[in-house]
């Protein structure tokens, strides 16, 4: 029985994780479609600027906007307050740049108003860190050894990969709330016209969509290892 069961875990584990990665690719390809075709849209500020318009609208003072190397390397860093956005983003005077832009400084207006889901994901980034590192090795070491009845290790695997799940679902009211503020402000300013706004608004959607298919990737990896610990200790 313990063997059947074994074998449907292993059935699970491997439709999830290829499911996912197809899932993911789909909404990447998607997802850049939606941003070269959006990078044909002329506006008249570029990324840089729309970032500055939209901190200064906040009133924050204290982030710096500066241009990063890569494609998709956008972020904001609430340790050294920065604004990071890549050379194209930072640049370039379309709606996709300022969709970008505009999100990112989303992260800085979540930061100075102590957004709760962002001050939760920053606390949990040293144990994400920890767990991260380990958790393959942790859980390859608890499977083996759950076969010949311990399954102290693959408990701690899954408390392990139980940390980094709990990120990826912290992440998304996160990420959301950014293009949430994002979209407000770019609607307020009017610094795009309405068909531009929804063009925005789209390519933000589908930058979400790949946090969502990660965190829902991680959910259902961590019940895949959660079934194997309670099959081991029957």
């Amino acid at each position: 029985m313990i063997a059947m069961h074994m074998g449907g875990g292993n059935i699970f584990y491997i439709i999830i994780t290829v499911g996912f990665m197809l899932l993911s690719r789909w909404v990447g390809s998607v997802l850049n479609e939606r941003f070269a075709e959006y990078s044909q849209r002329s506006i008249s500020l570029s990324g840089a600027e729309i970032a500055d318009r939209m901190l200064k609208d906040a009133g924050i003072k204290d982030v710096q906007i500066i241009s990063t190397p890569g494609q998709l390397t956008d972020h904001y860093n609430p340790l050294k307050k920065t604004v990071n956005l890549s050379d194209v983003v930072y640049s370039q005077r379309n709606v996709a740049a300022a969709a970008v832009a505009a999100h990112e400084c989303g992260h800085a207006v979540q930061h100075a108003r102590a957004y709760g889901a962002l001050k939760v994901r920053s606390a949990l980034v040293p144990a994400v860190n920890f767990a991260s590192r380990f958790m393959n090795w942790v859980l390859m070491a608890g499977l083996i050894m759950a076969a010949y009845g311990n399954t102290t290790v693959l408990l701690i695997g899954v408390i392990l990969f139980g940390a980094t799940t709990l990120f990826s679902v912290i992440t998304l009211p996160v990420e959301f709330d950014a293009s949430n503020r994002a979209l407000a402000w770019l609607d307020e300013s009017q610094v795009m016209g309405n068909v531009d706004h929804d063009k925005a608004k789209n390519a933000l959607f589908w930058a979400a969509m790949t946090y969502t298919v990660a965190a829902l990737a991680s959910i259902g990896q961590l019940l895949y290892f959660i079934m194997r610990l309670l099959a081991a200790r029957r």
